[in-house]
């Protein structure tokens, strides 16, 4: 964050400026009202600020995660697709997701007994009840059921099985704390096991426009497909993200619900209304444009451990390399 001095036009005015480095030569910034409250935890650096464009974000590790007046769009996208797709699903499993407004999503669906969340930070959790209003509520669902865990140990570790497992991480970026819940050996020993039969597993895959896409949306899905036998890509533009982002949902069980019944489905099963998505607008952000499809079937890599790519960025030294 940084202030910027006057522009043409401005007078003597100045603003604070939070800025962002998207790519080495590419920058985004916007002006702020106010630096809410900062704080670090052992592995991220936290901060909520009030911007005057996008009102109340949350920025953790320099890379805006959410933003009050766009994140309907990010998280309608990610949960409700594959909870619309499922036939009924009542237990989900939610790696990360500590903002809360994942959690939110799932539990107005009427048919969610149980949903378990696990994020490894605690005081990003914390941070996250204390400032973010709109997720009080869902805090407070006794269907919500908190630990703070690294995703793949507590996987690992129950035996309980889930109908859709939902990631929502941090982007894998080097030295980040959890890129390695982005591989083929994870979603493959770890994550699918813990599916009931005609489960979903679903994950924001990072930027996927036109030239961002291949940082690590192409990469995801070909090492979804590995996998499962079907797999969607999917993608939205995300106005605070400077970019359109990606999605991948993956199951052994085929993906048939059209627009049409999808509609059906979020009338019946969805309290309160949906701003972003609907059977149309799934349609529209499964249709891929032509040049990202292109890589999508051209893709050969494989994410492992030794082959990891990531987007542009580097974690803090000190962090643990899970989440």
């Amino acid at each position: 964050m940084e202030s910027i001095g006057s522009l043409p036009g401005e007078g003597r005015r100045k603003s604070c400026w939070y800025e962002e480095e998207i790519e080495e030569n590419l920058r985004w910034c916007f002006a702020l009202n106010s630096i809410l409250h900062t704080g670090a935890s052992q592995y991220q650096d936290i901060a909520l600020l009030d911007t005057k464009p996008f009102g109340k974000t949350l920025v953790i590790d320099g890379k805006l995660q959410s933003a009050e007046i766009d994140e309907f769009i990010y998280h309608e996208s990610l949960v409700h697709p594959a909870f619309l797709h499922h036939p009924n699903p009542t237990a989900i499993f939610i790696m990360g997701g500590g903002e809360g407004s994942t959690a939110r999503e799932i539990l107005r669906h009427k048919t969610v007994e149980k949903v378990i969340m696990c994020d490894i930070d605690e005081e990003v959790v914390e941070f996250c009840k204390s400032y973010l209003d709109v997720n009080r509520e869902a805090f407070s669902d006794s269907r919500l059921h908190l630990i703070i865990n690294d995703a793949r140990a507590e996987l690992e570790s129950r035996e309980d099985c889930f109908d859709v497992i939902i990631g929502d991480l941090a982007d894998p970026i080097e030295g980040g704390p959890c890129y390695q819940l982005y591989t083929k050996s994870f979603y493959e020993s770890t994550v699918k096991p813990r599916l009931n039969e005609g489960g979903i597993f679903v994950t924001q895959a990072g930027p996927a426009g036109a030239f961002s896409h291949t940082e690590v949306f192409s990469c995801i899905y070909n090492t979804l497909k590995q996998v499962f036998k079907y797999v969607v890509p999917y993608s939205a533009h995300v106005p605070s993200y400077a970019d359109t982002w990606g999605w991948v949902m993956g199951s052994d069980t085929p993906f048939t619900v059209d627009a049409e019944e999808l509609d059906i489905r979020i009338k019946q099963r969805i309290k309160g209304e949906n701003r972003f998505l609907d059977g149309k607008t799934f349609a529209s952000s499964s249709a891929l444009s032509k040049v990202v499809r292109k890589t999508l079937a051209k893709e050969t890599q494989v994410y492992t451990e030794g082959t990891a790519r990531f987007i542009y960025g580097h974690g803090s030294a000190h962090k643990s390399n899970h989440a």
